[in-house]
């Protein structure tokens, strides 16, 4: 199987792996312009992700790395035969905690990458 990445499918499923995430949100009446910031991360609280292209990757998140002052690196392999890391900084973490939306790309393995969208709710 070629699992070689192109361009054009890496920026759709991108966009794709975006798209999950942003949109969902949007439509509705107006008062464009008023929106309340998000509330912290509650105790418990879970993280989830979007992940481009995949086949059997996992991002999981414990909720103590939220607060972490130092990079975390995280192995998506899940049940795929090969796996990724994905590096999260502490300002990330920080969005994350604060309900913000991020986005990420993977380390490249088996000739490919995947774009990772996280959000934790």
């Amino acid at each position: 199987m070629d699992e070689t990445l192109t361009r054009k499918h890496f920026c759709g499923n991108l966009l794709a792996a975006w798209a999950a995430l942003a949109l969902p949100g949007c439509g509705g009446g107006g008062d464009y312009g008023s929106t309340p910031a998000p509330p912290p991360v509650p105790p418990g609280a879970t993280c989830g992700s979007v992940i481009s292209d995949n086949h059997g990757h996992v991002l999981e998140i414990e909720r103590a790395d939220l607060d972490s002052t130092t990079d975390k690196t995280y192995d998506i392999r899940g049940s795929s035969g090969h796996t990724h890391q994905v590096v999260l900084t502490p300002t990330q973490l920080s969005t994350l905690k604060a309900g913000g939306t991020i986005s990420v790309f993977s380390s490249v393995a088996e000739l490919h990458a995947h774009a990772v969208s996280v959000a934790c709710v």
